[in-house]
């Protein structure tokens, strides 16, 4: 009897779920293979942001006519704690050339978002967006973690939604150079 109980709720809760769902325009966002996003094709103005180091500004690179992959990500997202210590581990072995890394601490606190650069041994720049100035305003995200590949002149190449697989960001990289 209990088994039935468990079930008939387990039912009713999906279907809530889903009901809400559809009425709010919720939807579910799996990981996704690069260059699934509505962005790739469209050239983003540079940016410049206070950086979540005091004093620091973080400029996007493409400002200097730099390739750039932006990693937006927050202290308090799940994911985002599987996926950085991968990509910062790959960063540290490889050849970027002239493209630069930058990372977006977005709608997070600001202490919370230093401990968390810091516990991930991230080396690249990373700018504070407390209100979501960039993050959604700007690249219109909607979901944490989102890795950006951006070319020299600004144009969006790639997009990956949810934690980014190495080789993915491996060939996003490559899309850029």
């Amino acid at each position: 009897m209990m088994f039935v109980s468990i079930g008939i709720g387990l039912v009713v809760a999906i279907a809530l779920i889903s009901i809400v769902s559809f009425f709010t325009g919720g939807t579910v966002q799996a990981p996704s293979a690069l260059t699934s996003s509505s962005e790739v094709g469209k050239t983003f103005k540079p940016f410049s942001e206070a950086g979540l180091s005091a004093g620091t500004t973080v400029t996007a690179p493409w400002k200097t006519q730099h390739p750039g992959v932006v990693m937006f990500f927050a202290s308090w997202c799940t994911v985002c704690r599987g996926e950085l210590p991968k990509i910062a581990s790959y960063l540290q072995k490889t050849d970027l050339g002239k493209t630069q890394i930058i990372g977006i601490d977005a709608l997070d606190a600001s202490a919370s978002g230093k401990a968390f650069v810091k516990k991930m041994e991230l080396m690249f720049p990373v700018a504070y967006d407390p209100n979501g100035k960039i993050t959604t305003d700007e690249f219109g995200i909607a979901n944490l973690p989102e890795t950006v590949f951006v070319n020299s002149s600004g144009v969006i190449k790639g997009v990956y939604l949810g934690a980014i697989p190495v080789s993915e960001f491996a060939k996003g990289l490559s899309s850029i150079n």
